[in-house]
């Protein structure tokens, strides 16, 4: 049976780099990861259609009043949305699919799929995590400052997800995504012991 799995991180964890290496390490073509639609402007590096369908506001008010979205979010003044027939579709056909969403969109998605799996990533600490977004020039320091603010709220209520893993090593993260996600089965203890750590340190900071 097909499965619905939702991935959410707070920006800079590390999630979308996870899942490329994720899909890439697998090659299963069973396994897809969906594309979002989003307003927010294109980054030099995107692709329209590859890493995001990119429309504007009014477009995208226009799919809400059709009811064309699985979730849809405002995040950091833009909206971003999964296409419910495109998710639909996959699934009849048996796919395996990976949404990568931030903790509201993936609230909304396990309401309609109980029985999607979810997954929080865990950075290890805020100031590794804001080493990471100063790291990838994405952002400017104002955007970094609001980031780091929204992180914890995250974090707040990603700990209610199925499973969660602490992006502290990425060849160790993306072995536990494959023990959920592919081998389904349970992390070990010792990764499971790092995020009952990592997390305590992170809400308590």
């Amino acid at each position: 049976m097909a499965k619905l799995i939702v991935i959410s991180a707070p920006s800079g964890a590390g999630k979308t780099s996870l899942i490329e290496a994720l899909l890439s390490k697998i090659r299963d073509p069973n396994f897809i990861l969906s594309i979002s639609f989003t307003t927010r402007p294109k980054r030099e590096n995107e692709k329209h259609g590859e890493s995001y369908f990119f429309i504007n506001k009014q477009e995208f008010k226009e799919m809400i009043e059709k009811n064309q979205f699985l979730e849809f979010a405002e995040v950091f003044g833009d909206f971003k949305g999964t296409s419910k027939p495109w998710v639909e579709q996959k699934l009849k056909e048996n796919m395996n699919v990976i949404l990568e969403l931030d903790w509201q969109g993936a609230n909304q998605v396990k309401k309609i799929y109980p029985n999607a799996k979810t997954i929080f990533i865990l950075p290890p600490t805020y100031a590794e995590l804001e080493l990471r977004l100063n790291s990838r020039g994405l952002d400017k320091k104002e955007e970094i400052i609001k980031r780091l603010g929204e992180a914890k709220k995250e974090i707040e209520n990603g700990k209610s997800f199925d499973h969660l893993v602490v992006n502290d090593d990425f060849g160790s993260a993306l072995s536990d995504l494959k023990t959920i996600i592919i081998n389904q089965a349970e992390m070990t203890e010792k990764r499971k012991s790092l995020v009952k750590v990592s997390l305590k340190a992170l809400l308590e900071d």
